[in-house]
Formats: structure tokens, sequence, C-alpha cells
């Protein structure tokens, strides 16, 4: 039988293979489960402080070998050197954070109505957790959801994205390396196919997912109908408000950075720049003047400050949402030179009405659309338009408009004179709205153990003398 392959291609040189790996079907993927529910039993049993050891040990080995996951990175998903490395530091730090609180309290006492009688609660790892990681945080993302996962004695099936899947299986390699018990991760490759297989299977308990709205909506309709938990961050359509008491060359280098750092491959990137009165001409004429001077170029030159996006069908799609604008009236207002061949898309501003589709829906590249409006209160409500709602910003010294801001967008990260990409990772990360579903938060430690552990109530008496 002729088995299917994935082939990793370099976006930045669309002719040259990274390497391949054998795509699993449905049986593959059960049986990748069924080994993980095996080995649960045993991690479970090692109890959380050797775990945590254990997970020490990963981050280290990771560490060790960053340099070459990086440069890997790079090859594969076509991010700049700098920001892979970056991402690699960001990974091994997450690993040791959630290490460290192997030592936590796992629950508490409560006084009995019943002399002699002890009321206590602990936490207990919900089985097998799922992980489908999407391509454009290629480690961080995995290690935001692995890490908290193992070391609550959760066994992980992972299925990375099929844009990366030679960096997936060298970053399972190091953690198998540093001593992690064969089958407690598991990694799958394969497509909707195999994710289908994998939310489907009855042995996983739990499912954290990033990716698009609609494959997380089909996840939360299959999972939550067998009573499995599950965890989704949907991807957002995020607004810079700018006012008019800040500097616009600093305005712009905000707004420019947060959207076209990562080839505005984040899922937190900006999107929208929303100018307030007269703040509009003079921060329009800033970011024109800063994109056109950005440096497009294969993310292996230092020199590069935007690579490719990661495919060659990312490109079209970007390339077809923005012609999209153009038909419906928007313009173009400034574009960087980007190099002929590769996945190269130019980092784009569109001037236009609010209206636009691409003002209400995600586009997953370097595309910039600025607005202007009259007031704050127009501005916060155009920000709020769409049906995401995962990060946003306002710009300005006025400590009452940023208050009010804070309170009134409709985001689950909010900040105020900084960019709308960039979390940290002790801290809750989540939307509100499309960008989310009703579940325990990623990444802080306190948040997502509510996803990952079940929580018993257990009552001890003495028996009488």
């Amino acid at each position: 039988m002729h088995e299917l392959m994935i082939q990793s291609i370099n976006p930045a040189q669309l002719d040259e293979i990274v390497g391949e790996v054998v795509a699993d079907d449905a049986a593959a993927v059960g049986a990748a489960v069924e080994r993980a529910r095996a080995a649960q039993i045993g991690w479970r049993e090692l109890g959380i402080i050797r775990r945590g050891r254990i997970l020490r040990a990963c981050a280290d080995e990771v560490a060790r070998r960053a340099e070459d996951l990086a440069r890997l990175m790079t090859l594969e998903e076509g991010k700049t050197i700098g920001e892979a490395r970056g991402e690699l530091e960001g990974a091994v730090e997450t690993m040791h954070y959630h290490a460290g609180h192997a030592r936590d309290a796992d629950g508490r006492t409560f006084p009995s109505s019943t002399p002699d009688e002890l009321v206590r609660t602990l936490r207990v790892p919900v089985g097998v957790v799922a992980a489908i990681t999407p391509w454009n945080f290629p480690v961080q993302i995995p290690a935001w959801k692995v890490a908290p996962a193992l070391l609550w004695g959760n066994a992980v099936v992972w299925k990375p994205s099929t844009e990366t899947p030679m960096l997936s299986q060298a970053l399972a390699d190091a953690l198998a390396a540093a001593g992690l018990p064969d089958g407690v991760l598991e990694l799958v490759h394969g497509d909707a196919e195999a994710g289908q297989a994998l939310v489907s299977h009855p042995g996983v308990d739990a499912v954290t997912f990033t990716g698009s709205v609609p494959v997380g909506r089909s996840i939360a309709a299959i999972t939550s109908a067998r009573g499995a938990k599950v965890q989704l961050e949907l991807g957002g359509h995020n607004a810079a408000i700018v006012c008019g008491d800040v500097d616009p060359v600093w305005a712009a280098s905000i707004v420019v950075g947060g959207a076209m750092g990562g080839t505005g491959q984040k899922c937190t990137a900006t999107r929208r720049a929303v100018a307030v009165g007269d703040a509009y001409e003079p921060l329009l004429s800033e970011i024109i003047r800063q994109t056109e001077a950005l440096v497009v170029g294969d993310g292996m030159d230092p020199a590069t400050q935007i690579g490719p996006l990661v495919s060659e069908r990312a490109k079209a799609d970007v390339a077809a949402a923005v012609n999209a604008a153009l038909a419906e009236g928007a313009q173009i207002a400034a574009q960087a030179q980007a190099p002929a061949g590769g996945a190269y898309y130019p980092p784009t501003i569109l001037t236009g009405d609010s209206g636009l589709v691409i003002c209400r829906e995600e586009v997953f590249g370097p595309v910039l659309t600025v607005l202007g409006v009259d007031t704050v209160d127009d501005a916060i409500a155009l920000a709020n338009s769409t049906p995401f709602g995962l990060s946003a910003t306002v710009l300005t010294h006025d400590e009452r408009t940023i208050r009010r801001c804070i309170e009134r967008l409709d985001a689950g990260v909010v900040k105020a004179n900084a960019p709308t990409t960039g979390t940290e990772l002790h801290v809750p990360f989540g939307g509100l709205k499309d960008s989310t579903y009703p579940a325990p938060r990623e990444q802080n430690a306190e948040t997502v153990v509510d996803f990952l552990t079940w929580t018993k109530s257990a009552y001890t008496r003495l028996v009488p003398e």
C-alpha cells in the first residue's frame, strides 16, 4: 500500500523541499490515542514533582538544540531567524515556568460539621489531551499546550500543522531525548482527516485547538457531544486606536510593528489602525513611510525584517483578499518592495471605508487598513464591529481614554501604548466573541490547570475508637 506523504517546502525558495513525513490515517491516529492512554497511567503515578523534573529536563534539551530548531523553523515556516530564536527562547521559558509549578498546592482544605473529619479537594488529570496546533508559532503554541498538560499527569496526542512537520518532529525528538517516557507524547501528522479522527476518538478526554473559526466550531460540536473538554483560540481582527495627542512617528512604529511583524501571520496582529480626529493624516503619512522602508526577504538573511508567507497558497489567499478590497473601492496607500519568487507578499497599507469586507474578516498576512473617525467613542464602536474579540490597543496620553477603552473594547487582551501583539506567558490568554470558546484560558498556570484537571472533593473520617 502506497503511503501518503506530507511534503514540507521552504517558502522562501518554493523549489526547495525541506523534508517529508508520512501522513497518518484514522487507524494510525487511533493507535496513537491508545498508546497514550496506556502510557498515561504510569505517567500519572510518577507524581507531579518527578514529572516537573522531567519537564525541566525537556526544557533544557530544547535550549541545547535551540539554534538548530530556530534555523529549521525559518527554513520551513519562513519567519526571520531573529523571530525564530525569540520563539525558541519563549518556549523554553514556558516549559520552565510550568515545571516550576510542580510544587504548588494542588487543593484546599475545608472545615467539616463532623468532628475528626478532613474535607479537602485535590486535582487529577483529565487523561488524554489532544493538542492541535498551527504553523505560525510552531514551537511556542505547542509549549503552551503540551507543557502544562504533561505536568498535571496527562498524556498528549499532538497534531501539528502540515506546514511544519519537520520542526514538529524535531521538537518531539528533543523531548524524547530528555527522558519523556514512550507514549506520553504521541505525534501524529495529517490534514483534516487526521484531525477529525483525533477529536472524534472516545479515548480523547480534552481537546485544545488554535486555528480557524469554522474548524474550531466543528471541534466544539464533536467534543461537547460526548462530554469531552474543549479549549479554542480562533483568531482575531485587531484594532489599534490612535489618538491625536501622541507622536505620529512613534504611533506608526507601534502600528506597523504590530501589523507586519511575523509577516502579519499572528492571531493578534494589528489589522486596522483607527485614527481619531486630526490624527489621521500624520499617522497615515508616517505609516506609509515606515512600511515602504521595510526590508522583505529570506528569513535566513539577518538584514531581513519581513519574511515570506508560509506557503504559496497563503500568498494567493492574501492577494485575493486585497484584490477583493480594491474591487470594493479600497485604495493601496503603500507597499514595500518584495522579492520575486517565493511566497512573498509585499506589506500593504489600504485606505477606504470601514464597510470593506477586509475590515471584518481576518486576512492572515501583512495587510493593514487605516481608517479615520471623529471621536474615541466612534473608534471603540468601529473596533468592536467585527465578530472577533482577541486583542486591541489604544495609543494616547489620556488616562480617562485608556480606562474607557479597557472597559469598553470587546477584546480578551486590551493594551495601552503597546502593540496588539505579544503577551506574557504567565498571564491568561484568550479572546471574546468568535475568538474563543467558553473554557479556562491558556498560558497562566492557575487558569490552564482548570482545563487540564478535574477537581475531586474528598471526605475522610476517623473510625470510632
